[in-house]
């Protein structure tokens, strides 16, 4: 067997050569790799985003088939947004092996980019063309075109100070002083403008971003705003807004169906945090073809009692669309003044009981440790998915078409489902998961069915889930709130900025709006300023003009 040592040039130049073939036949094979590195990246990436547009499509063809579609979707766009990143990165990886390397670079093939929009300013940058031939060194050359690259760039954010200059002037024959008004300040001799102001509103309440953090990140910039700067202008907003949030609580009152749900939020006290409570009333008619606009309403709370609910709605008569909390009980009873609610249960949380038997996909996950699989709450699953079915067809129809339609298909099923589920029930026992669930629904059917004699009723309580979204979300930024106050001014403000939401209106540019102009709105014109009628103050002076 011949040695390894042997085989090594024995002059210094053949062995320079084996050292530099060497080399480029290590960067041919990282140039290689990377590039398999690249391709792999790309497709996985593409997979992702298909995958993504079809869930989407789904959704939006089918309506939402699962409990957890929502949260799924954003695992996929998460998930996506970290393989794109990873893709971008092969790819200039594989870019910079190929340049020493006769390997053919990889280019991915991305989604073709929309345009930059039309209002966004253009800065014109012309670089110098030369001024003679690079070929033979002519001064001759004639323009032909241009080409012309755009490249989207970002201004950091500018502060500025604006000066309001009022003169005096003094008259000649009676010699009185006459001057104008001085601007208006939500603080008493404040400095805060509207915009400003709307920002750090929509930043604490609606992007989660605690006032110690802005003030922070405004100390970078080099604005100094301190923590209890901030915190007067907060209270001073909040007090100049009482008269906007004032309408939009009558109006949500005075609807006809209200959706109601409450989740938790910590509130600070002596040495812990107790578990308070946000509440929430949503008025969203669009499902039913009500032509009156979506509102939602926040009240904030230390504990959960029943008295809260019966505070909020003491004034309210109509249908109560919510879960089964005993809080609510009252609220149904016939001797309620002034008349007893209309109860709806929402069939999304009966549904979700079963959903979780019957979860196949996450039993997989859990191999040896999975529970079996409850046949019956798979056959309920099944039943109460096509009452869903139904749902999604009718959605948006006025309220007596829905009735009649859930009278024609809905109302079989209802009944099947419960002689079902009642014949199932005298067979269980009572150490049945399964028992629970079909308790839950037998011993509220009434709530549960009343849908079928009233269109205006909807199938499950998601508009009051979704409502309550942006606290469970924010609660984990912002820790707690620091006291009652703290809580009722959230409540406060996030009632202004998810009404504003719900009517497609962006809240910051609405709220700078009507800091701005609620000084001079006389009252009876205050509905001018709630976010279905309003109009941005250039567009008023527009149509003036």
């Amino acid at each position: 067997m011949t040695d390894a040592a042997d085989q090594l040039p024995g002059d210094l130049a053949s062995a320079h050569a084996m050292i530099l073939a060497e080399r480029a036949a290590r960067r041919e094979a990282e140039a290689v790799a990377a590039r398999a590195q690249a391709v792999n990246s790309h497709s996985d990436a593409l997979i992702a985003r298909l995958r993504l547009e079809i869930e989407k499509l789904k959704r939006e063809i089918h309506g939402s088939r699962s409990e957890r579609k929502a949260r799924l979707l954003e695992q996929m766009e998460l998930q996506l947004e970290e393989l794109e990143a990873d893709a971008s990165q092969d790819e200039l990886a594989a870019e910079m092996a190929a340049r020493s390397s006769t390997v053919r670079a990889f280019e991915r093939k991305r989604p073709s980019r929309k345009p930059f929009p039309d209002h966004l300013p253009r800065e014109r940058v012309v670089i110098a063309a030369p001024s003679n031939c690079p070929c033979c060194g002519s001064a001759k050359l004639a323009k032909l075109g241009e080409d012309i690259t755009e490249t989207l760039e970002v201004i950091p954010r500018q502060w500025k100070v604006i000066q309001t200059v009022r003169e005096k002037f003094s008259c000649r024959q009676c010699e009185k002083i006459a001057q104008p008004p001085a601007p208006f300040h939500v603080t008493p001799r404040g400095f805060a403008g509207p915009n400003l102001l709307a920002m750090i509103l929509f930043e604490k309440f609606a992007q989660h971003q605690p006032l110690n953090r802005q003030s922070e990140r405004y100390a970078r910039e080099g604005i100094d705003l301190s923590l209890s700067t901030l915190a007067d202008q907060v209270g001073a907003c909040a007090a100049a807004l009482k008269p906007v949030h004032a309408l939009i609580e009558a109006h949500v009152l005075a609807a006809e169906r209200l959706h109601g749900d409450d989740t938790t939020v910590p509130i600070l006290a002596r040495g812990k945090t107790d578990t308070g409570r946000i509440w929430t009333y949503v008025r969203d008619d669009r499902p039913f073809g009500g032509q009156s606009p979506p509102a939602a309403l926040y009240y904030a709370s230390r504990d959960r009692r029943q008295e809260h609910p019966e505070r909020h709605l003491k004034s309210f008569t109509g249908i109560l669309q919510a879960d089964a909390y005993g809080g609510y009980n009252p609220l149904f009873k016939v001797e309620r003044d002034p008349g007893p609610l209309t109860q709806a249960l929402c069939w999304a949380h009966a549904r979700r009981k079963f959903f979780v038997l019957a979860d196949i996909a996450t039993n997989a996950k859990r191999g040896k440790n999975a529970a079996p699989i409850s046949p019956i709450a798979f056959e309920a699953v099944k039943r109460i998915d096509a009452l869903f079915d139904i749902e999604r067809d009718i959605n948006g129809l006025a309220a007596d078409e829905r009735l009649e339609r859930r009278q024609q298909e809905s109302r079989l099923l209802v009944t099947e489902l419960g002689a079902w589920l009642r014949t199932e029930r005298a067979r269980l026992s009572r150490s049945s998961p399964v028992a629970e669930p079909i308790d839950y629904m037998l011993k509220r059917w009434d709530g549960f069915t009343s849908f079928l004699s009233d269109g205006r009723v909807c199938l499950t309580n998601n508009a009051a889930e979704r409502a309550l979204r942006g606290f469970a979300l924010g609660r984990k930024a912002w820790l707690f709130a620091g006291s009652d106050r703290g809580a009722d001014r959230a409540a406060f403000m996030v009632t202004l900025i998810t009404t504003a939401k719900l009517n497609d209106i962006d809240p910051q540019a609405w709220l700078a709006d009507v800091l701005s102009r609620i000084a001079d709105t006389p009252q009876n014109r205050l509905s001018e300023l709630l976010p279905w009628t309003w109009r941005p103050a250039r567009a008023l002076m527009a149509s003036a003009a």
